[in-house]
């Protein structure tokens, strides 16, 4: 194909000056110069790469710099390193170039980004280890992580030119880490798009099925909206208040999280949009005029009493404010209302970068958000120090913080200590200080004395009683849910490990002094594997405390200093394969379906159905290599899989249906409905009469009028699936049928 050199010119010019309108508002004397700068280096460097598109490669750099000007309100020292963000990695630019053009600070950045980029190509995954390296950047410089953030919404925006299996795995890693961070970090907006992003790619039918439904009521929808909004303008603009109020769509997405969380139909999920009320109001009224507006919304709608949230007193630890009632609309329908001010949604939507850009005049609620972002990464950094710690346990840790709920607690002098909900008391001890948690022995909650186990609630003060005598123990691991109250008690219990692992050392050196055998890493690396100790720490505790039996070196002969294992033991796997995969037990789906495993038949590799999501013919499918070869197959939107595929992601195999089937796949459906006599005899008359499908069994329940039943029925297909369904909508008094996942 001929390339027009001439119009990809234009179009490239095109894209800068997009870029520099939107850097213009934060941009100062001589800025456009060191923009200019960036590109010119950049467009020189990628002159001869392509994107997979087809289209020069710099139009990746100036849009991930369109994200971070725009998306985020980053300025231009970020927007320089966006678009030379690839440089280092892919070119022949070095990062010496980069330190003497552009300066130390972006330098620093681009080696960040450049990490990440070499960690990334290491596998065809980014593993368990690897997400640590990133995450390392955050103690750094926080505008690396935002930077990948960008630069993993544009890949994300642009992944149709991908290969189906880069696809899975990449949208797998999105959903698993990017989306969690960004939703952290405060970036709600890019949170939203990445996780509709993922779903459209793991989730396809109901990514799009969802996207038809909201097209096809969108003027109903509309018009329902400005119902309810009319009222409100006209009440805000006669008492006086600077207000703009409007309705907003839920994302796909968080559409289908709460079909499935609440297991109903689309047309049964109330909120698929909110109303905001922004306004514009001066720093010093914007908490009265949030109220304000919250009077005037609750004056003319009724409010439900348990769907108040208030953020403004006190902001998320991400620095989001906003209060939020949930009132009931025309025609008795819930709807959500989001109330704030300008600068308070430019933080909502644009996070850590927009509200650091407030450094005046802040108030006492605006310090706290800022306080409890600077504690956060605080946490972070000190979190990613400990060395030794197993990468998948890392990780596990690292990601129960970013999506959790927050309760606001207060020590006896009234400072406020932001924990996620469920924390406990030992929880608030490490908050306040390391020594402080290792030596808990108690504590007092609102003046009631209570054990380290208690779960605080919001509001709650609490006062830590200490003792020098108390130290951590590994039950303290099952009380504490933050990641740094584990980190720090695991740093504890491995230094109290090391202290007592030294007198197994010396014992053993002992032991092999009187073999006549050398105390080298290659003879500890045998005993290692003859005891299976994961480390010689494992090892050389194990045998202080007795755990492991000095008499199994007879197993041993030594030649020349050196140890051989008479008797070969199974040795472990390395770490990593240690992964359990309990969830995925052998299905009772029988084992021939017409699958298409490496472009290869089924018939051709050991195979199983993974029971945590049961997929049946037609269903989008992934497979994975088990620790013992087996392979598992598992539908694409499943959440195990999307685990695996985020950490193994080189373990992911192409899968596919044929058009062959055959009629043999248990599935599961449920029902919810209105009681009546005859229910069972209209279900069984559609599965068994009309459409002639096999039943494994059926059951129903009824409570005060509503039944809800179980269905496992066997199938060809999910075309079938969603045939049965539809039939058994129509069914006079039932209100939800659904194909449960597990």
């Amino acid at each position: 194909m001929e390339i027009n050199v001439e119009a990809e010119k234009q179009a490239i010019l095109k894209d800068y000056r997009q870029l520099l309108r939107i850097a213009r508002p934060r941009m100062h004397k001589g800025d456009d110069k060191r923009i200019r700068h960036a590109f010119e280096l950049a467009l020189d460097a990628h002159k001869h790469m392509r994107r997979k598109s087809g289209e020069p490669y710099i139009h990746h750099p100036l849009a991930v710099a369109k994200i971070a000007a725009g998306d985020m309100g980053l300025g231009t020292t970020s927007i320089i390193c966006a678009l030379l963000h690839d440089t280092v990695e892919d070119t022949e630019v070095s990062l010496e170039d980069i330190r003497k053009e552009f300066g130390a600070t972006v330098a620093k950045i681009i080696d960040g980004l450049t990490k990440i980029s070499k960690i990334s190509h290491q596998t065809e995954s980014i593993q368990a280890e690897n997400y640590r390296k990133i995450l390392l950047t955050l103690s750094d410089d926080i505008r690396v992580i935002l930077i990948k953030i960008a630069d993993r919404l544009h890949n994300m925006r642009t992944l149709d030119g991908q290969s189906r299996k880069n696809q899975l795995k990449i949208a797998s890693e999105t959903i698993y880490l990017y989306a969690p961070l960004s939703h952290r970090l405060g970036l709600y907006s890019i949170k939203g798009e990445l996780e509709d992003l993922a779903m459209k790619y793991t989730e396809t039918e109901q990514y799009k099925n969802i996207a038809n439904k909201l097209e096809s009521t969108k003027k109903d929808r509309n018009k329902y909206i400005n119902d309810f909004v009319r009222p409100l303008q006209a009440e805000m603009d006669k008492s006086g208040l600077k207000a703009d109020v409007f309705g907003r769509p839920k994302s796909i997405s968080s559409i289908w999280n709460k079909m499935r969380k609440k297991q109903v139909e689309f047309e049964d999920v109330y909120d698929k949009f909110a109303i905001r009320v922004i306004l514009d109001s001066p720093m010093e009224r914007e908490k009265e005029d949030c109220w304000r507006a919250y009077s005037i919304v609750t004056d003319k709608y009724s409010p439900s009493p348990t769907r108040l949230r208030d953020w403004i007193s006190h902001p998320k630890a991400n620095g989001y404010e906003s209060l939020h009632t949930t009132v009931m609309g025309p025609g008795g329908q819930w709807v959500e209302v989001q109330i704030r001010t300008k600068r308070m949604d430019e933080v909502a939507e644009k996070g850590l970068a927009a509200h650091f850009k407030y450094k005046e005049n802040k108030t006492k609620a605006q310090n706290t958000a800022e306080e409890a972002i600077e504690s956060w990464l605080m946490q972070v950094r000190d979190f990613l120090k400990n060395q030794d710690v197993n990468p998948i346990e890392f990780i596990n840790d690292f990601k129960l913080q970013l999506y959790q709920k927050e309760i606001y607690t207060f020590t006896p002098k009234g400072e406020l200590k932001i924990l996620p909900a469920g924390a406990t008391a030992l929880d608030f001890a490490y908050s306040i200080h390391t020594n402080i948690g290792d030596t808990t022995i108690g504590a007092k909650v609102n003046n009631k004395l209570v054990s380290i186990s208690h779960v605080l609630a919001n509001g709650d003060q609490v006062e830590i009683i200490t003792s020098r005598k108390q130290r951590p123990n590994d039950d303290w691991l099952n009380i504490v849910t933050t990641s740094r109250a584990k980190s720090k008690i695991k740093n504890s219990l491995r230094e109290e490990k090391r202290k007592i692992a030294e007198e197994g050392k010396e014992l053993l050196e002992r032991k092999l002094n009187q073999m006549k055998a050398h105390f080298t890493n290659d003879n500890i690396n045998v005993l290692s594997n003859l005891y299976k100790a994961a480390s010689s720490l494992d090892l050389f505790y194990g045998i202080a405390k007795g755990t492991l039996n000095l008499n199994e070196l007879k197993q041993l002969k030594v030649v020349g200093g050196h140890l051989e294992i008479v008797k070969p033991e199974k040795i472990g796997r390395p770490k990593e394969e240690q992964v359990q995969e309990n969830y995925t037990e052998e299905s009772d789906i029988p084992k021939n379906a017409e699958l298409v495993i490496f472009g290869e038949s089924s018939s051709q590799f050991p195979y199983e159905f993974a029971k945590c999501c049961n997929p049946i013919p037609g269903d989008d499918v992934m497979g994975f290599i088990s620790i013992n070869g087996m392979i598992k197959i598992h539908r694409t939107g499943c959440n195990n899989i999307i685990n695996l595929a985020s950490k193994y992601g080189y373990r992911i195999i192409k899968t596919r249906w044929t058009a062959k089937t055959t009629p043999a796949f248990l599935t599961t459906i449920k029902l919810v409905g209105l009681d009546d006599i005859g229910i069972i005899n209209k279900l069984t008359s559609i599965i068994s009469g009309e459409m002639k499908l096999n039943m494994q069994s059926i059951s129903l329940e009824t409570n005060e009028g509503i039944f809800e039943g179980i269905i496992k029925v066997f199938v060809k297909d999910n075309n079938q699936v969603n045939k049965l369904i539809a039939k058994l909508k129509a069914i006079d008094g039932i209100t939800s049928v659904i194909r449960e996942e597990i």
